[in-house]
């Protein structure tokens, strides 16, 4: 199904061939009102959008091009957040965490210390206070001071319990201590407020069924209450497992996307290892915005590295597979950026997923490839997806918050058997059954027993790290 878009159309005739090849990208619906506007191109309302100059008519119109830089896209709230205390004043801070009453953290609970601290959430500026909390769960937005509208579709919380809560007293600001027992950050002016979990699970998911891996992982046996406050973060986030090079910023992100002189950036999240289907649609992608009249776009090609149900493929194998897959030259590492996105996975379908393209614009980018079922998993009781796999592109191209990002429909991919390679589904060769879907299971199936998959599934070198992964697998359970 295609994705519902309505487009910006401005006055200038210098990019009226983008917006003309950006309908390559989408389809219009008579469903959306006249008068609304859902995800204009960004470049065209921040570079080209300025103060007309008047011209006779018998004067040309000349349309000088300007210098695009793709951190123009502002963060949300006009400002990337940055919550790590300058290193002059650490030893201050440190000292004062020290005397103040203590809340413990778990991994996942570091992971969003993380996320919120690097400006990912921005405006957020701390785990979210009652009002905060109540807009995300019931708007999946937040309200800004000046009364614009950011997208917030997951609540970014902090759990404890009542012998916490007790601890904790009057205190106005406590000590965050990390699951290694170090001090990570202060949280000031705190509120703490009731948990209600079975309406937080139900909101965000959709559901209560059991089997649901963050709520079982987080919420079934975190504390009945929630609190909030403003971060201040004592060092940056590290995890010392080898990876955290990848572990870029979005300040870090914004810098090195204007240092390549990119004019478009495009986001791509998976969890998965790449396939050549998947290297497909990314270079397709690219090659798309070329036509439209992008010079240098670039590629984020921007893993999920917080929390993952068990039986996902674990990280350090798929940044070793995404190296792999670079080293082949299935994609072009001059137009590639691979960096770990580090918040955690929800598998909350269409709430989520507007949370992972909310957080790709304060890292700057202008384009979000979403595809079928983003954000999704199969229903834990049931033999079914837990959502309509075509939801979330729809609830993309409609959320509130959204409309300065450009999304692209992910077109399917599987295994052309007539030309032995990855190409696009064509339906009208469907019943010749001349392409073949490769899934997931089948996938983990060809590596366990060493069976390669057809040639030009995927990089010869990313094939290897996953065979090596997957019987290192069989080996220790014997």
């Amino acid at each position: 199904m295609s994705l519902t878009i309505k487009l910006h159309v401005t006055t200038s005739h210098s990019h009226s061939h983008r917006l003309n090849h950006l309908t390559k990208f989408t389809s219009y619906s008579p469903n959306i009102r006249s008068k609304s506007i859902y995800h204009s191109d960004p470049l065209v309302s921040i570079v080209y959008n300025t103060k007309p100059r008047m011209h006779s008519p018998s004067q040309p119109v000349v349309h000088q091009a300007p210098a695009i830089k793709s951190s123009l896209i502002e963060p949300d709230g006009g400002e990337l957040v940055n919550l790590v205390v300058p290193e002059s004043e650490r030893a201050s801070r440190v000292s004062e965490a020290q005397a103040l009453p203590k809340v413990s953290l778990n991994k996942i609970d570091l992971e969003w210390v993380h996320v919120i601290s690097e400006g990912w959430a921005s405006p957020l500026k701390g785990f979210m206070r009652e009002d905060e909390y109540l807009q995300s769960l019931h708007f999946n937005s937040l309200r800004t001071k000046d009364g614009s509208v950011v997208n917030m579709s997951l609540p970014i919380v902090l759990a404890i319990d009542d012998e916490t809560k007790e601890r904790i007293g009057s205190s106005t600001n406590v000590g965050l201590v990390g699951p290694n027992r170090d001090l990570i950050a202060i949280l000031r002016s705190i509120e703490i407020y009731k948990h209600n979990k079975e309406e937080r699970i139900a909101r965000t998911w959709g559901t209560t069924v059991s089997g649901l891996p963050y709520v079982e992982e987080t919420i079934t046996n975190a504390g009945n209450w929630l609190i909030g406050g403003d971060l201040e973060v004592l060092e940056p986030i590290k995890y010392n497992d080898g990876l955290d090079h990848y572990r870029l910023s979005p300040q870090q992100l914004r810098e090195e996307f204007d240092s390549r002189k990119a004019d478009a950036v495009f986001a791509f999240q998976l969890r998965n290892p790449v396939h050549n289907g998947h290297a497909l649609l990314m270079n397709d992608t690219r090659r798309s915005l070329i036509e439209m009249g992008y010079k240098n776009p670039i590629l984020l090609l921007h893993p999920l590295g917080g929390f993952t149900k068990v039986d996902d493929v674990p990280l350090d194998v798929r940044m070793e597979q995404h190296s792999k897959v670079l080293e082949d030259g299935i994609l072009d590492p001059k137009t590639t950026i691979v960096a770990i996105f580090p918040s955690p996975m929800h598998y909350a379908g269409p709430t989520e997923v507007q949370w992972h393209a909310k957080a790709r614009i304060n890292a700057g980018a202008n384009f979000y490839i979403v595809g079928r079922d983003p954000a999704g998993m199969g229903h834990p009781t049931e033999n079914r997806d837990l959502y309509d796999p075509d939801h979330g592109k729809k609830v993309l191209s409609m959320a509130p918050g959204l409309e300065k990002l450009n999304i692209l429909p992910f077109r399917v991919a599987a295994y052309d058997t007539v030309h032995k390679k990855m190409a696009f589904f064509d339906p009208s060769r469907a019943n010749k059954n001349e392409f073949l879907f490769i899934s997931g299971t089948k996938m983990r199936n060809y590596a366990k027993t060493g069976e390669n998959p057809p040639e030009g599934f995927m990089s010869s070198g990313g094939w290897k790290v996953l065979v090596n992964y997957y019987q290192s697998l069989q080996t220790e359970e014997y």
